[in-house]
């Protein structure tokens, strides 16, 4: 299997600097990697130094507690498009899917930021796994599959803990065969991204991907 086709080559600190995106760049065309995975500060340039390749430009969207209005949310979509954005992260509301059960909000702010991304961008939904109940999960991807989001992701990698096999699964038997399931955070080397594959996930979200395959 070629796992490179399955990796989003992530880098999301705060302190980042122009030529460490520069370098990320340089290391998912050489590696063919499926993404670059940046804040959104770093889309323009991102997109300018991958052009005419295969790697896609993904970023991060109410990043990371997922507690930014749903204008905002979906602002901040359309202006990462505009720049060369082909994917879009974005993270759930978890205070309302899990204080107040408010699944029609939840489900309106998704597909909200799924039309703003119509047939320009990939939709995927953090749900910070690490912070749910099962019950939860299983809530947050059916909400996020009836807005029509292509792949639900595990974490943000910013919170408690990354991906775990169990949330992969308990996600994959939520959202069915025809959506996507991202593991991220705190996948290291080859036996991890297996474990998360068969597990259910069809794309890994990692920072240490050149380490993984170099």
């Amino acid at each position: 299997m070629d796992y490179a086709k399955l990796i989003d080559h992530t880098l999301l600190s705060p302190n980042t600097t122009e030529k460490e995106i520069i370098q990320l760049c340089q290391e998912a065309r050489q590696y063919g990697f499926a993404s670059v995975c940046v804040n959104p500060t770093w889309v323009s340039l991102s997109a300018e130094l991958l052009r005419e390749s295969d790697v896609n430009i993904c970023t991060v969207i109410g990043f990371p507690l997922g507690a930014n209005t749903t204008e905002a949310k979906v602002f901040e979509t359309l202006n990462a498009i505009g720049n060369g954005a082909t994917e879009i992260d974005v993270v759930l509301n978890i205070a309302e899917l899990k204080n107040n059960k408010n699944n029609m909000l939840v489900e309106k702010e998704i597909a909200m930021v799924v039309n703003a991304a119509k047939g320009k961008a990939l939709v995927k939904v953090i749900i910070e796994a690490c912070l749910l109940t099962d019950e939860e999960k299983i809530r947050a991807c059916e909400l996020s599959v009836k807005a029509g989001a292509d792949y639900l992701k595990t974490s943000t990698g910013f919170s408690l803990h990354g991906a775990t096999a169990k949330d992969v699964a308990i996600m994959r038997q939520a959202v069915g065969p025809n959506v996507g399931v991202k593991a991220s955070g705190g996948v290291s080397n080859v036996e991890d991204i297996q474990l998360m594959i068969d597990a259910g996930a069809s794309r890994i979200g990692t920072s240490s991907a050149v380490k993984i395959f170099s």
